[in-house]
């Protein structure tokens, strides 16, 4: 089976009343901590790759190590760009085998959103890819993505349509009170997503799959892992997972999880260099960091996602 675009996903996905996970990938490991879940779980699967990971990684490791991934699992994987920031990046992984690509122009003005929207989407279609723009930004920080609160703002329901149809985008990505990274919220701090923004977009796009980033949830027996191991996380929040199911079951086709698996990866060295400080071979704790991250996303597809069995 090739790799797959994310269109069949979301039809099913918006019929099931579901949303397909996206998880960032970086390595070997977690790519396979990712897979052997949904292998497990018969999911669907986005693996995502930013600007960062291709810097870390090498594209061209990362296409092949997911090209691996289906051989093995037999699985729909879609291989998707997060948070590509212009015409060049989004065009060199069109040209580089990915199925899927984001242009992230949300940073620009209204209409030169649309403009470098539009070219994206021109290129990717005639290539058979599928776009993800953003419209909104969100806080918070991960990888090359640094915006402040004061910068941040929420997703215009009465722009969504125009935007649509001038783009011809096939997703999009909103702002409803998420946020990257895993310092979203003050502990004790009531989280309260937008939702009636969430439902009046889906009112005007009626079908169109709706995308939500920055939704870790950071398990708070991870960053008390970290913590006991020598790490310094105070103040991690990250979204209830009861709102992330209950956006699943609305118009959210996809969602994003990327520091929830970071910080298992983490958690897991951690403990294991504490308990055991002479070892130096990669496997013995890369390993253990793998079988971390595959618990972490058979909890999300099955009691975030909704998306186990559906492959």
């Amino acid at each position: 089976m090739p790799l797959v675009t994310s269109k069949e996903m979301f039809e099913k996905a918006q019929k099931g009343g579901y949303a397909i996970g996206a998880f960032n990938v970086n390595n070997m490991e977690i790519i396979q901590g990712i897979v052997e879940a949904a292998t497990e779980e018969r999911a669907p699967l986005i693996l995502q790759v930013s600007s960062g990971a291709r810097k870390y990684a090498n594209q061209t490791y990362l296409v092949k190590l997911i090209e691996a991934a289906i051989i093995e699992s037999g699985l729909p994987i879609c291989l998707h760009l997060d948070h590509g920031d212009s015409f060049e990046l989004c065009k060199s992984c069109v040209d580089g085998g990915f199925t899927s690509v984001m242009i992230d122009a949300s940073h620009h003005s209204f209409d030169e959103n649309i403009k470098i929207t539009k070219q994206v989407v021109e290129y990717a279609h005639d290539h058979g890819v599928v776009v993800e723009a953003e419209l909104g930004r969100l806080a918070g920080i991960e990888d090359a993505i640094n915006v402040s609160a004061k910068d941040s703002s929420y997703t215009d329901p009465d722009q969504v349509q125009e935007f649509v149809q001038k783009t011809d985008v096939d997703s999009l990505a909103i702002a409803i009170g998420t946020s990257h990274g895993a310092y979203k919220f003050k502990p004790g701090t009531p989280v309260a997503l937008r939702f009636d923004i969430l439902e009046e977009v889906s009112r005007r796009l009626p079908g169109f799959p709706i995308v939500l980033h920055g939704a870790s949830s950071v398990p708070q027996e991870l960053v008390a892992q970290i913590n006991k191991y020598g790490g310094n996380m105070p103040g991690a929040q990250g979204v209830p997972e009861d709102m992330l199911r209950k956006a699943a079951s609305m118009a959210v086709c996809k969602i994003n999880i990327d520091s929830d698996l970071r910080m298992a990866v983490t958690a897991t060295i951690r403990k294991y260099f504490y308990e055991n400080p002479a070892h130096f071979d990669p496997r013995q704790y890369l390993g253990p960091a793998r079988s971390a991250v595959k618990e972490v996303v058979k909890h999300k597809l099955i009691n975030v996602l909704g998306c186990a069995g559906k492959a």
